[in-house]
């Protein structure tokens, strides 16, 4: 240590000069020491000798010469005995070795080691077996969509015009379809038929409707009549009157029923009260043939043969001289398909007809068509899926097919095809696995379209029978 020492100090003179010896200082000392000027040196002779070697400082790193002498001079560390006996038993404690030098945490063992005798330990699930895990399936990535229905009944006398609306499916699982003059109920728990009503001049029956209870069921007529009915009773309850031509199209929004007909005029009727007309939309200039509610009930979608869609608000069910909030004209024929987005309550789906073939997606607080998509085909009816981000369309010729739509990409998922005959109307059950079609071929066809529902162990007495069970021996709604 001595010799690494003196290798690290600089030569001084002292200030005696008599004593003709050299002090040396430690470089702890001179922390900052003064830098010598250099001189310029002399030329030098040929074959003469220097008289001494002087050393260059600035090649010298002082900050490491210090914390080497630092570390030659400091002494070992003490260890505590109480720290090392606190060492110790935390070793034991955390690894379990009771000393052993080799133990591991995790050892490759076919159960984990029991816990010592007398301990109480509430999380129990650190000496148990995941038992549950094979009752949760993982999520399917894909789901197989049956190209064939499940069933297909007869539907003679299907009015085949396409700015009608004959079929609903309603709340309590009853299925309502007018053919010709006549309106059946197909109860889809029990597969009973029920004819409610037949109509002589007043018809055809030219739109049906269901109220959200599930048990009154609204049915506009050719002679510019609305007939409220109730389906359990098989009873009429009452006549609505206002319109001067053919009703095609009903809305519900609570007790509140939106009309339209071929007089261009929607009607609000309140059917608790006797004068029943609470307001009066005048905006299309051609027979309205389309209209619905949104979910929340805020606001109202109505098409036309004018090739218009109008956004009403909700305050203007009640006025006599309302303005919609929006007017699209961007199709280019008549909008009947109308279909509010279960998941954002501001997106609207409309389609068009023969010449404009387009499903066009509109945000309805802003009035801006956010997607439009060419189906090539007249689009006839639309109907969100409750479970996935999908959509599912009908057309008209060529094809007569179903279309599902993945959105908002709106990649073709599949096309289902049968019918011999534009597919005119739409309905979805109330579990929203099952759509039924019906179309101009005299055909009624139910797919499950938007997957199957998980079978899960419940009371019986408690248990709610789905539609594709009860779709049994039926082959004729009449």
């Amino acid at each position: 240590m001595q010799s690494m020492a003196k290798s690290f100090q600089t030569p001084t003179k002292t200030n005696s000069v008599s004593c003709g010896k050299w002090d040396s200082v430690s470089l702890r000392e001179n922390v900052s020491p003064v830098q010598l000027k250099k001189k310029t040196p002399k030329a030098k002779t040929p074959g003469r000798a220097t008289d001494r070697f002087i050393t260059d400082r600035s090649a010298m790193d002082f900050n490491v010469a210090n914390l080497m002498l630092t570390k030659e001079n400091s002494s070992m560390d003490v260890i505590s005995p109480s720290r090392d006996e606190y060492k110790k038993q935390l070793a034991e404690s955390l690894l379990n070795n009771n000393g052993q030098k080799q133990s591991r945490i995790l050892a490759f063992k076919s159960k984990p080691p029991p816990p010592p005798e007398g301990l109480l330990n509430n999380n129990r699930t650190l000496y148990s077996q995941n038992v549950g895990a094979a009752q949760f399936k993982p999520k399917k990535m894909f789901r197989h969509i049956p190209q064939a229905p499940e069933r297909t009944l007869d539907a003679p006398d299907m009015v085949d015009d396409y700015y009608l609306n004959l079929m609903d499916w309603s709340s309590s699982n009853v299925l309502a379809i007018a053919l010709g003059m006549t309106v059946y109920l197909w109860d889809a728990t029990t597969s009973s038929i029920e004819e409610l009503v037949t109509v002589d001049e007043e018809g055809p029956i030219t739109s049906v409707s269901w109220a959200p209870d599930g048990q009154y069921l609204a049915v506009g007529l050719n002679n510019s009549t609305v007939q409220l009915w109730d389906s359990t009773s098989l009873r009429q309850l009452r006549t609505l009157r206002g319109h001067s031509a053919r009703v095609g199209a009903l809305a519900w929004n609570g007790p509140t029923l939106a009309t339209g007909g071929r007089d261009n005029a929607i009607l609000n009727h309140d059917v608790r009260i006797r004068d029943h007309v609470i307001g009066s939309m005048e905006a299309h200039e051609q027979e309205v043939c389309g209209l619905k509610w949104s979910p929340s009930g805020q606001q109202l979608a109505s098409g036309g043969n004018d090739n218009i869609l109008h956004i009403w608000d909700a305050s203007a069910a009640s006025s006599a001289s309302a303005s919609p909030l929006h007017s699209l004209d961007e199709h280019q024929a008549a909008v009947k398909a109308l279909a509010w987005c279960p998941f954002q309550s501001n997106l609207l789906a409309s389609g068009g007809g023969t010449a404009d073939r387009c499903i066009k997606f509109w945000n309805t607080h802003t009035g801006a068509c956010v997607n439009s998509i060419d189906t090539h085909s007249q689009v006839c009816a639309l109907q969100w899926s409750k479970h996935e981000k999908e959509i599912l369309s009908s057309h008209g010729f060529s094809q007569n097919q179903l279309c599902l739509w993945k959105y908002p990409s709106m990649v073709k998922m599949t096309e289902l095809s049968g019918h011999t005959s534009r597919v005119l109307h739409l309905a979805q059950s109330p579990d929203g696995y099952t759509v039924a079609s019906a179309a101009g071929d005299e055909t009624l066809r139910f797919w499950n379209v938007f997957g199957t529902p998980e079978t899960k162990e419940v009371n019986i007495s408690h248990r709610t029978k789905k539609v594709g069970s009860a779709l049994t021996s039926l082959t004729r709604i009449r």
